[in-house]
């Protein structure tokens, strides 16, 4: 028996209002990079469902930067170190270097793939350059009094390096070493967003929240041209250059992307996002690249909601969206048939994705507000279950949230379906709907429910007080109690009745399983016991012989129910902890979840 990691479905770009966020893309227009949670990712342009995951930050990551060459990758995070790494399978940390005493906002290389500036915000210094091989200094960034956002380096001879700030001033640099020659401070109004060197080092573009958008020389550092003006009706959060230096895109909070042509100073394609007229906060545009090296001349952007839109000159619409999760994921679940999955997130977001092409999508309408914490699958449903009270039902076919949300009487902490029925595990006690409305709130007595499962007329309760309570339902849609299992220590946080009912896994927050025969409830095996934290799922394989299970201690195992002594271990699956794990392609695959927001598909073979 072995499990090993088919593709990992990356997370979306982490996104924060009022703040820009950086893409970068790769030399050849194959890749991009971004930031999320406390990971880098490395996600394929052509196939997004194919991408390296960078896990190196101990801290909340901000930007990443390919090098020129492509080789490399610097990253940055919020405690100030910036980490120079393989870019062709994300491993392999080559420096870490600690550049200021605060968040790192950006990062820019030189054109030899030899010298790194990194900006952002400090206490003694905004930024610092050094070498990227051994992270010694070889340049002081000064000039401004706050928060530097932006910094770009001239690709060319001399070398050329400019920073934008909160101090709403631009300041050139000449280099190498870098020193400061000028500062820009009455131009922009407002925060300076980003800067840019045009690939052939002539332009240097600077975009801000004032709505301007001012071009300089390339050379000299100096002021240019404004263009532009009133065009944007919001803060401009990014700016990127096309590979002929002659057009350049920017982003805005007013929901466009605009190119515009830097000799006619025109605008000359816009693409617009949520509607004229329509004011939708997550269709704010906050970053934006123009990769180099491809054909096609795409553009991709990316809105608040952390959607990347592939753009392309000529086409009015996006020709591709790309969906996902940047917030940890909380909940997991499969469809009926086992060829969709769906993920819920700490923010209230619910996607479907497509097993055999690893293509998520936001489910459409109105969603959850709060942490997504169960899912229950019936034909061509899912029911969702959040920590906004609520129980939602979505439409497979149509992908999208269908009838009104049903109130549930407390806080959700789990949700099982059975035989018509859908039963919600609460604070209180068990809600009970039958063709989605509520028919039952039944309290279990002297217990707090923490998990649920139901096969056939069968529900298994798991409470904080070590107990899972069986009950029997009736025809009227009643329970009633049979057994009680009382051989977990610690508050169960996970059930699993296996496909055919026979068999019922019990997870609690000591990482332990135990599984029993649910003819007799008699102990099947309690050697499951290799997690070392709290177990947040468990699914059977299709013909029960197998389960696997995910914790907080970021690992996955798959185990034999006629050999429990066997298992294969998925190590460190995900960065600060799994949070659920289910069966797809006839048992041929695992998907698992995490907090860092990251799906990932694993091949099992050779169960035995």
């Amino acid at each position: 028996m072995s499990i090993a990691l088919n593709k990992t479905l990356a997370a979306s770009p982490t996104t924060e209002r009022g703040r820009p966020t950086q893409l970068s893309s790769d030399p050849k227009g194959e890749r991009i990079a971004y930031a999320s949670g406390k990971s880098i990712f490395l996600r394929s342009l052509d196939d997004p469902s194919l991408s390296k995951q960078y896990v190196g930050h101990t801290t909340s990551t901000t930007v990443a930067r390919f090098s020129p060459s492509g080789y490399y990758v610097a990253s940055g995070d919020t405690s100030g170190s910036v980490m120079v790494w393989d870019a062709v399978e994300g491993v392999n940390t080559k420096g870490t270097y600690h550049i200021i005493s605060g968040r790192i906002n950006d990062i820019a290389w030189d054109g030899d793939s030899q010298r790194i500036i990194a900006v952002g915000d400090g206490r003694e210094r905004f930024g610092h350059c050094i070498t990227a091989d051994s992270g010694n200094s070889v340049g002081e960034i000064s000039g401004h009094s706050k928060i530097i956002n932006s910094v770009s380096i001239r690709q060319q001879r001399p070398l050329r390096a400019a920073t934008g700030s909160d101090d709403s001033g631009v300041v050139f640099l000449h280099g190498a070493p870098f020193k400061f020659e000028t500062k820009h401070g009455g131009l922009h109004k407002g925060y300076v967003n980003g800067v840019g060197f045009s690939p052939d080092g002539n332009h240097l573009v600077s975009v801000g929240a004032d709505r301007r958008i001012q071009l300089y020389d390339g050379k000299t550092g100096q002021p240019t041209v404004e263009i532009g003006e009133g065009e944007h009706k919001g803060s401009i959060f990014a700016v990127s250059w096309a590979r002929d230096s002659k057009r350049f895109v920017t982003a805005s909070a007013d929901q466009t992307v605009k190119i515009w042509d830097v000799e006619t100073q025109k605008a000359v394609q816009t693409w617009r996002f949520g509607g004229e007229g329509n004011v939708s906060v997550p269709d704010h545009q906050v970053g934006v690249t123009w990769p180099a090296g491809r054909s096609d001349g795409m553009i991709v952007s990316l809105n608040l909601d952390g959607d990347l839109s592939y753009l392309v000159d000529g086409s009015q619409k996006p020709t591709r969206v790309v969906q996902g999760h940047n917030k940890g994921i909380t909940a997991l679940g499969s469809s009926d048939d086992a060829k969709t999955f769906f993920t819920g997130s700490f923010e209230g977001r619910v996607c479907s994705w497509d097993v055999a092409t690893g293509i998520g999508s936001a489910i459409e309408g109105s969603s959850h507000s709060n942490q997504v914490t169960g899912f229950a699958s019936t034909p061509n449903r899912v029911h969702s279950i959040a920590w906004d009270d609520t129980l939602r039902l979505a439409d497979v076919a149509t992908n999208t949230f269908i009838g009104e949300a049903s109130k549930l009487s407390a806080q959700p902490q789990g949700v099982a379906t059975s035989k018509g029925r859908t039963f919600v595990a609460t604070n209180k006690g068990i809600d009970i709907f039958v063709k989605d409305s509520l028919v039952d709130s039944a309290p279990i007595k002297d217990s707090t429910p923490s998990a649920v499962a139901a096969s056939g007329s069968v529900v298994a309760v798991g409470d904080a007080e070590h107990i899972v309570h069986i009950f029997a339902v009736d025809s009227s849609d009643k329970l009633y109690p049979t057994e009680k299992l009382t051989k977990s220590l610690a508050y169960i946080s996970a059930l699993a009745f296996s496909p055919a009912g026979s068999l019922l896994a019990v997870g609690n927050s000591q990482g332990k399983i135990v599984v029993y025969d649910t003819r007799s409830w008699e102990v099947k095996t309690d050697r499951w016991s290799a997690h070392t934290a709290r177990v947040t799922s468990i699914a059977w394989n299709v013909e029960g012989t197998h389960a696997v299970s995910g914790a907080w201690d970021t690992h996955i195992f798959v185990w034999s129910l006629t050999s429990p002594g066997k298992r294969v271990k998925a190590a460190n699956a995900h960065k600060d902890g799994v949070s659920g794990v289910c069966w797809v392609d006839g048992g041929k695959k695992v998907v698992s979840s995490g907090s860092d927001a990251a799906v990932k598909i694993w091949d099992v073979s050779k169960l035995d």
